[in-house]
């Protein structure tokens, strides 16, 4: 009976020791749950800094800076039948300029661009942009230079920014493919007779602009949507430059002066765009000249040009169509001299634009002439053009584009060492694009 009662207390003991440790681990566990409510409730009522949208802190001007980029990369040797046809100015690593009776092309894998662009609002009546090449091919051969494309400052006069001047380096606001940006334009290569007149598009000099709100949001539109557009140089544009071509010092005291106007206008479901554009200017020699060759006043060769522009936009047929008239330097191979000529060339692009889902494919076509000299160019070479293109964009993502293109070359073009050189071929050429 004694040990029944002994078993029982001890029973009891054992009941409520482990009651009290299970009512201590729930106040623990209670306590726990406390303190974390009460560190959440803390950082909650905590003020935050605030945010620029907020307008509590300083917004500085880097921060309006973006980036973005594209990148090319070409294989010009398939189907090659004469690799002596080539284009200095369009793409070193086509066909060769080589004087050797058996000289073939090395047309292998070539970075044709890398670039990256910075550009921003830095300013409510400042806006900056700046885009260095990294794929540049200053000689044959040797590749893959960093060069300065473009380094300019809008500094606008309204709200709106409808005027504004540009000042720096930047595209010369001279025909439409030349204003078209490469990461835009269908053909592989602007037309030599439109190129022709300024190299690489560009030049250091100070430009005004001028566009109605409207239209500027119109050309926006026309490169955002796939249209094809050659991008906001307003609607008229009046400067002058160095004349010199970009990154090269001036070579004489002489600048010349450019003008052009051009106007979207909306026709029913189409967007027409025709336009005008003049320049005159001196062309100064440097080391363009070979030993031997005669120039006139190497450092004043009349330099003019006036062209007309026309284009429809591929809605979803479209037309793109230019020709200029002028004179310059040219070589000339019979006297051997360099002499001040009359030039005249243009080309006719026809294209199509074809949505599947979020696809794009672009066929096109295109036929160029030019009758003329290259001032950029060794003796200001001599070129008689007649090229017909005809290829497709194939764009199946926004960050990537593949482009073929098949040509029909006759080419002449005829310096001091190549007094006579005629050379005709065709050759299929690819391209794929990357955008970031």
């Amino acid at each position: 009976m004694i040990k029944r009662k002994l078993l029982a207390v001890l029973l009891l003991l054992a009941c409520a020791a482990n009651a009290q440790e299970t009512n201590k681990q729930e106040l623990n566990k209670q306590d726990v749950k406390n303190e974390v409510m009460r560190i959440l409730d803390s950082i909650n009522k905590a003020k935050l800094p605030e945010t620029k949208s907020g307008g509590g802190v300083e917004e500085h001007w880097y921060d309006r800076i973006s980036l973005r980029g594209y990148a090319q990369i070409r294989y010009n040797g398939l189907f090659s039948t004469n690799d002596k046809v080539s284009c200095e100015q369009c793409d070193r690593s086509w066909g060769t300029t080589s004087t050797a009776p058996d000289a073939q092309a090395n047309n292998g894998l070539f970075i044709r661009r890398a670039r990256l662009v910075f550009s921003g609002q830095v300013h409510p009546n400042v806006f900056f942009y700046f885009q260095p090449d990294f794929a540049s091919s200053p000689a044959s051969g040797i590749n893959n230079f960093v060069q300065i494309r473009d380094l300019y400052f809008d500094l606008s006069f309204d709200k709106k920014k409808e005027y504004r001047v540009r000042i720096g380096q930047s595209k010369i606001p001279y025909g439409f493919e030349n204003m078209q940006s490469s990461s835009q334009r269908l053909t592989l290569d602007r037309a030599d007779a439109i190129n022709s007149s300024i190299l690489n598009e560009r030049d250091l000099g100070i430009f005004f602009y001028w566009a109605p709100a409207e239209i500027r949001q119109r050309f926006e539109m026309l490169v955002k949507d796939g249209y094809k557009g050659s991008g906001d140089f307003g609607v008229f544009a009046l400067g002058v430059y160095n004349g010199q071509i970009a990154n090269k010092l001036d070579g004489n005291r002489d600048l010349n002066v450019v003008a052009r106007v051009t106007y979207p206008f909306v026709i029913g479901s189409q967007i027409i765009e025709p336009g005008i554009q003049a320049y005159t200017g001196k062309w100064a020699f440097t080391g363009e000249v070979s030993s031997g060759v005669i120039v006139n006043d190497p450092q004043y060769v009349k330099d003019q040009r006036v062209g007309a522009t026309f284009v429809l936009y591929p809605r979803p047929f479209g037309i793109q169509t230019e020709y200029n008239i002028g004179t310059g330097p040219r070589y000339n191979t019979l006297t051997n001299t360099i002499d001040q000529t009359d030039l005249n060339g243009g080309y006719v692009l026809l294209n199509y634009k074809w949505d599947i889902k979020k696809q794009r494919i672009y066929p096109f076509a295109k036929f160029q002439y030019y009758d003329g000299g290259k001032k950029y160019e060794k003796d200001a070479r001599s070129y008689v053009v007649r090229d017909y293109e005809f290829g497709i964009e194939w764009q199946p993502i926004k960050a990537f584009e593949l482009t073929a293109e098949y040509v029909v070359a006759d080419r002449t073009f005829e310096d001091s060492a190549l007094p006579i050189n005629r050379q005709q071929g065709n050759v299929l050429r690819l391209q794929a694009q990357f955008n970031f």
